[in-house]
C-alpha cells in the first residue's frame, strides 16, 4: 500500500486564493445535449447525454480547473485531457450528477478525481469523498492517483479493503481521511464496528466500475452504504461498459445525471490487436507456451478462468523455465500485492491472473494479453484486453478458442462488432512441446498436490507458498537456488 502522504500544514491553510477557485467553465461546453427520459420510482428524470462534440479544449484550464490542479496534473505528465475528461469535468464542477461511459486506459480516474480534489479545495473537509471499487487491487492504484494529484494541497487518503488487518485501518480512519477508497464488504465492516466512524457529512460519492457494483455482487452492501451517507450528495458513475438498466442505476440514487459517453457502444480500442486461436482443448497448455517463446521479450497477462487454473499454469511456466507469476482470490492481500509488483518492476515478464485483475489495473508495459480461459460474460472480454494499448500505446490480444467455447467466442464478436482474425501458429512446431510441457503439467500437479496437503496440516499453514515462488521448478532453474531435500532419516 502506498504510505499515507504526511500534508505540510493543515487543510484548511491549503485552501488556495479567489482567484484559483474561479472553477465556473465556459457555459457553452455541451453543445447538441439530447434528453432522454428514464422512468424512477421517485418520479421521471431527465438523463442528458453528450457525446464529444467537434470542439476540443487543449488544456484543464480551460475546462474550469484550478491552477494548483493543472499544475498537478501537467507534473503527472498529463499534458492535455482525454476525452472523458474533456466531457465529464465542466459537467462535474457545475455539480452535476454524472453517468461516464468510455473505453478502457482512457482517463477515467482523472475525470473524477480532478472534480473531487476542486471541490475540496473549495470546501475543505474530513471525510469528503468515498471512492467504491470492485477489487482490492484497483482501490490501492486510484489511492496512488488521489496522492500524486492531491500532494500539493496536502489530501489524506485511506485505503479501506478486506485481506488488511482492521485495527490498522480502524486508525487511519480515526484521523478522518479526505478520500476513504473502499471495497463495499470491508466499508460495512467498518461503518458496523468501528467506534466513532461514520459517513454523514460525506459530499461525493464515486464508484468506478459502477456496473460491476451495482450489480448483485454487492447488492447488499451497497444498499446498507446508500442508507448511510446524505441523500443530498453527488455521485459519480464510471465504468467502460456501462449497464444499460435503469433499475441498477436508480439504486445509486442518482439526481438528475448528466451521461457523458465517448464511445456509444462497447468499444475496444483502436491500436489494438485482436486475434484468436482455434485449438483442441487437450493441446492448450502446448499452444501457451508456443505463444510465449515466440513472443519473448513481451510482458504477458494470461488471464484464467480459475484460482485453482491460475496456480496451475504458474507453476506449469515455472518448470518449463518461464518467469511467471499468478494472481487470484485466493491469495493473501500480500502476496497479491507483491505479484502485482514484481509484475510492474518487470521482473516477471508473464502475470496469470483470475477477472479479479480485468478490471481498471493501468500497467503501462502489458503488450499482451492472453485469454487462456473465454471469459463467461463478455462484457469481461473488454475488460480483459483493457489490460493492454493503454493511453495511446498500441497491443495484442489472443484468445484461446477450444470446441467447447465456440458460442461464448461468437456472444464476443457480436458485442465488439467486428470479426477477429486468426493468429497465425505452426502446429507442427507446436507438437513438438507436447514431451516437455506434458512432464511440466506432472510436476504441476505434483506440487499443487503438495500445498494442498500442506494447507490441511495446522502445524504447516505459515508455511504455505500462495504464489509458489517457492517451488521446486523455480528452484531449479533460478541461479543460485541451491535447493537439498531434508533427509528422510529419523522420520
Amino acid at each position: 500500500m502506498a504510505e499515507q502522504r504526511e500534508a505540510a500544514e493543515d487543510t484548511n491553510t491549503n485552501t488556495p486564493t479567489d482567484k484559483e477557485t474561479n472553477t465556473h467553465p465556459p457555459a457553452d461546453t455541451h453543445t447538441g445535449e439530447t434528453h432522454t427520459e428514464e422512468t424512477e420510482t421517485t418520479g421521471e428524470t431527465h438523463t442528458e447525454e453528450t457525446e464529444t462534440t467537434g470542439e476540443t479544449h487543449t488544456s484543464f484550464k480551460e475546462l474550469g480547473v484550478t491552477e494548483v490542479l493543472c499544475e498537478a496534473c501537467d507534473q503527472l505528465g498529463w499534458k492535455k485531457p482525454t476525452k472523458i475528461q474533456i466531457e465529464a469535468i465542466p459537467v462535474a464542477l457545475q455539480g452535476r450528477d454524472v453517468i461516464g461511459l468510455a473505453e478502457t486506459g482512457s482517463g477515467k480516474t482523472g475525470a473524477f478525481a480532478v472534480p473531487v480534489l476542486q471541490s475540496l479545495l473549495l470546501c475543505a473537509q474530513r471525510l469528503h469523498t468515498l471512492v467504491l471499487t470492485p477489487t482490492r487491487e484497483l482501490a490501492f492504484q486510484i489511492a496512488e492517483q488521489f496522492d500524486a494529484l492531491g500532494s500539493s494541497i496536502g489530501v489524506k487518503t485511506a485505503v479501506v479493503v478486506g485481506g488488511i488487518d482492521m485495527m490498522s485501518q480502524a486508525l487511519v480512519l480515526a484521523k478522518k481521511p479526505h478520500v476513504v477508497i473502499a471495497t463495499p464488504g470491508r466499508l460495512i465492516d467498518h461503518l458496523e464496528n468501528t467506534k466513532g466512524f461514520n459517513l454523514r457529512a460525506l459530499k461525493y460519492l464515486v464508484m468506478d466500475e459502477a456496473d460491476r457494483i451495482l450489480n448483485m455482487d454487492f447488492e447488499s452492501e451497497v444498499d446498507k452504504i446508500l442508507k448511510v451517507i446524505p441523500r443530498d450528495r453527488r455521485t459519480f458513475l464510471f465504468s467502460a461498459t456501462m449497464t444499460k438498466k435503469v433499475q441498477k442505476l436508480q439504486r445509486a440514487a442518482l439526481q438528475d445525471p448528466v451521461k457523458c459517453s465517448v464511445s456509444s457502444k462497447y468499444a475496444t480500442v483502436d491500436k489494438l490487436q485482436q486475434f484468436y486461436i482455434f485449438i483442441p482443448s487437450k493441446y492448450k497448455d502446448c499452444y501457451l507456451v508456443s505463444i510465449l517463446n515466440e513472443l519473448a521479450g513481451n510482458s504477458f497477462m494470461v488471464f484464467c478462468g480459475t484460482c485453482n487454473n491460475t496456480q496451475r499454469v504458474a507453476l506449469l511456466l515455472r518448470n518449463l523455465g518461464i518467469t511467471a507469476i499468478p494472481l487470484h482470490g485466493q491469495m493473501s492481500q500480500n502476496k497479491r500485492l507483491g505479484a502485482l509488483n514484481k509484475f510492474k518492476s518487470k521482473s516477471r515478464s508473464v502475470l496469470l491472473a483470475t477477472d479479479v485483475a480485468s478490471r481498471g489495473l493501468d500497467i503501462p508495459h502489458v503488450d499482451c494479453v492472453i485469454n487462456f480461459d473465454i471469459p463467461t460474460h463478455s462484457k469481461d472480454y473488454i475488460h480483459r484486453v483493457g489490460r493492454t494499448a493503454r493511453a495511446g500505446r498500441s497491443g495484442k490480444s489472443i484468445t484461446f478458442v477450444t470446441q467447447y467455447d465456440v458460442e461464448l467466442f461468437q456472444r464476443i464478436e457480436a458485442l465488439i462488432g467486428k470479426k477477429l482474425p486468426a493468429f497465425p501458429t505452426q502446429e507442427e512446431e507446436v507438437m513438438m512441446l507436447v514431451e516437455r510441457v506434458s512432464e511440466a503439467q506432472r510436476f504441476a500437479r505434483i506440487e499443487m498436490k503438495e500445498s494442498s496437503e500442506k494447507r490441511k496440516r495446522p502445524s504447516a499453514a505459515q508455511e504455505v507458498d500462495e504464489d509458489g515462488e517457492q517451488s521446486s521448478g523455480v528452484r531449479k532453474k533460478v541461479k543460485g537456488g541451491g535447493f537439498r531435500r531434508p533427509s528422510r532419516r529419523g522420520r
